[in-house]
């Protein structure tokens, strides 16, 4: 099993439901990320979900825009933040998921990627522009190295490609709460549960849902009915709006620990 399965099945058999916070590697700089990561896990994170920078994060909002300019202008690139993670894992034992744009990976190379990737111990790729249809020869590359490919679905993901994405993800499915970017958001969608119950009738593969969770109260209500919660622009806005490095840092794991309690009681 990979350690992304073991960790969702270890979370059912306590009737928890896992917490994914985002956060975009190299922001502000390197070395913060390098420190937040390993006390992201201390608070509560059942796994990382690590963006990569990207000049056109074209899924992304205003808040996870800046935090790739601000990666970028530090110097991130996708080889520093594979290093990244090959420093942290020993001290991280959570699944390290990276995302990011389709443009990085083939920029360095399929091949050349996936083992890179396995070999800092990464444990999954989501590929946002990245359809299952174009992506297969890299899919393979992570499978045959226990690299797990992500895919996505949203709401409006008819039943039958619905159905296709359940049985090929990896790890757990990512369905996107909403049509539109990334970023906090006040309500979220009420159709979103009749949607994952959706992949539930076809696949037994873990749901995790994403885009626009800003709250533990929201977290708690997709927990009712999916796996997992994703969030990453609530947390990367007070990384910005943090005075410095630690402070960053504070913030973070502090809204993390807030979102993760009502998940324990799930």
């Amino acid at each position: 099993m990979s350690r992304l399965a073991d960790r969702f099945a270890a979370l059912r058999a306590r009737g928890e439901k896992a917490l994914i916070p985002f956060v975009t590697a190299g922001d502000p700089d390197l070395a913060t990320t390098e420190a937040l990561l390993p006390a992201l896990a201390l608070a509560g994170a059942d796994a990382i979900e690590l963006g990569i920078p990207f000049s056109d994060p074209m899924a992304e909002g205003p808040t996870i825009q800046r935090s790739s300019e601000r990666a970028l202008r530090s110097g991130a690139s996708l080889r520093k933040v594979l290093q990244l993670v090959g420093r942290v894992r020993p001290r991280v034992e959570i699944p390290i998921v990276l995302m990011g744009y389709a443009n990085n990976v083939l920029a360095m190379g399929e091949e050349e990627f996936a083992a890179a990737a396995a070999g800092v111990g990464v444990d999954g790729l989501i590929a946002v522009d990245l359809p299952p249809e174009e992506g297969e020869s890299l899919h393979d590359a992570l499978r045959a190295r226990g690299v797990d490919p992500i895919l996505l679905a949203a709401p409006t993901t008819q039943p039958a490609r619905l159905e296709m994405l359940a049985k090929r993800t990896a790890g757990f499915l990512y369905f996107v709460s909403l049509t539109g970017t990334t970023g906090a958001r006040q309500e979220i969608s009420q159709t979103i549960e009749k949607e994952v119950r959706a992949v539930r009738a076809v696949s037994d593969v873990p749901v995790c849902v994403g885009f626009g969770v800003s709250t533990p109260e929201q977290a708690a209500r997709i927990a009712a009915f999916a796996d997992g919660v994703v969030v990453g622009s609530a947390i990367v806005d007070r990384i910005e709006r943090a005075a410095s490095p630690d402070a960053a840092i504070d913030a973070a794991t502090a809204f993390v620990s807030e979102l993760k309690k009502p998940l324990r009681r799930s």
